[in-house]
């Protein structure tokens, strides 16, 4: 086998290993042999504890004054309107016992709908788009709430392996009270048949955790002839905690 098949089966085999061993987990796993680079991307040497300094621990705050509400609208920041479908993503930050976390910090950052970043880095052979940045950021409101209009992005090429393509995804960043508190993870969009293939994706063996990545369509967050809505919480703590990138 070669190409897709043989990631694939790869992917079966190691998850078959895990639920076997009795060993499902609901965060990736740092060294996932599928997600190649994962081998680089955790400490390979113990880690040591450091207090922050103090400054570090109070700050930043960010307040109403720190961010402007059109940061959350991504087809808004140029003079141009943006190629693609047009959509509306919200949801909930919660803490681990349901309560909502009010002025949090939530960033986001995408490829555009052709699966391109604007990023030196990314040579994938497809156009940009020049009334599309990618990136917004707002706080949430009273009930913990964040909203933005943006751009549903498209599936890109990633040199993982032959023929390796990610599911549409978009980034989110969760700051706590100072940087040292910072959440990064990614929300995908249903049904995308990419899921099986992407060991990113599977590096999470409990599927009820990968579930908790995807969001969900809204018809009633959908506007007419607007946008189309989705729905995603983010919890941050406790046994229903949102998959996460660990700190590197």
């Amino acid at each position: 086998m070669t190409g897709q098949a043989e990631i694939s089966a790869e992917i079966a085999a190691i998850q078959a290993e895990y639920r076997t061993a009795g060993t499902q987990e609901s965060q990736p796993r740092l060294d996932y042999p599928p997600y190649r680079s994962s081998r680089l991307r955790h400490p390979n040497r113990p880690l040591h504890l450091t207090d922050p300094e103090t400054v570090e621990v109070r700050g930043p705050c960010f307040g109403d004054s720190d961010v402007d509400a059109a940061d959350a609208d991504l087809t808004a920041q140029h003079p141009g309107e943006p190629i693609g479908e047009r959509i509306v993503v919200t949801g909930r930050i919660l803490d681990g016992d349901g309560r909502p976390v009010r002025r949090q910090l939530v960033e986001i950052w995408q490829a555009n709908a052709s699966g391109r970043y604007i990023h030196q880095r990314d040579q994938h052979p497809a156009p940009l788009d020049p009334n599309f940045t990618g990136a917004g950021r707002c706080l949430t409101d009273d009930d913990g709430c964040y909203r933005f209009t943006t751009i549903k992005p498209g599936p890109y090429p990633w040199r993982n392996h032959h023929n390796a393509w990610r599911p549409a995804h978009i980034h989110f960043s969760v700051f706590g009270s100072d940087f040292t508190q910072r959440m990064i993870t990614q929300m995908y969009f249903p049904g995308d048949p990419l899921f099986s293939l992407d060991p990113i994706y599977q590096s999470i063996t409990d599927q009820r955790a990968r579930d908790r990545l995807v969001a969900s369509y809204d018809h009633d967050i959908t506007s007419h002839e607007w946008a189309t809505g989705y729905r995603w919480d983010v919890v941050l703590t406790g046994p229903a905690a949102t998959p996460c990138e660990e700190p590197r």
